[in-house]
């Protein structure tokens, strides 16, 4: 017979090497939607990577986010054989877990001079496009327009091109982060979405993460 149990996921984002401060719900799947560091540095990652692979989950994905420069600087051969087994990575990739298809991406609307930063219009559009039509959870570093991305000033950060893909893929969750003051949760034409950050903008470890089951 299938299984037909529910999976219970726990969704963080936005670390920013606070990893070890950080208390846990139990879960099956723990989803990291990027900055993962402070300052993109290697000793930063490694230390991440340790403190990840350690954590009793029995499965645990996480992308790289626009303070996570290391992910980007280096070779992806190199990334990959930082990254222990138990963990899986995502850089515009997908994965396939009992039967929920997840896919991740760390690239964001330009921001300053961070990481992963991409023009909009046609150069954001392309990873976009990479995003399948059957995608059951959705991971990004950045959020959709409109949705959970206002920053402190009252301005829309979130991806225009992004939501537009989102309203044609119509995943069931769509996880990001990156907003730090727009922490949160809500449901829209059938997609949930998530704003995982932990941290508020003074960088303070108060959100607590996010648990849903699939």
């Amino acid at each position: 017979m299938p299984n037909t149990s529910n999976m219970k996921i726990v969704a963080i984002s936005d670390t920013h090497s606070k990893h070890l401060q950080l208390h846990l719900p139990i879960g099956d799947l723990l989803i990291h939607a990027g900055d993962v560091s402070g300052r993109g540095t290697e000793a930063e990652v490694l230390s991440f990577l340790d403190w990840f692979a350690s954590l009793d989950f029995k499965y645990k994905i996480f992308i790289a986010g626009n303070h996570d420069y290391f992910f980007e600087r280096m070779t992806d051969a190199y990334v990959r054989n930082l990254i222990p087994d138990n963990i899986i990575y995502l850089n515009d990739e997908g994965t396939e877990i009992e039967g929920i298809k997840i896919w991740g991406s760390p690239v964001q609307p330009w921001f300053y001079d961070w990481a992963f930063n991409r023009r909009r219009g046609r150069e954001i559009d392309k990873h976009w496009k990479l995003i399948p039509d059957d995608t059951d959870i959705l991971i990004t570093h950045g959020p959709a327009h409109g949705i959970l991305d206002r920053t402190r000033n009252g301005s829309l950060a979130g991806c225009e091109d992004l939501l537009r893909r989102i309203k044609k893929v119509k995943p069931k969750y769509h996880i990001a982060g990156h907003i730090h003051e727009a922490y949160g949760m809500v449901e829209k034409d059938g997609t949930t979405f998530i704003n995982a950050s932990v941290l508020n903008l003074r960088y303070e470890l108060v959100n607590e993460p996010i648990v849903f089951e699939i």
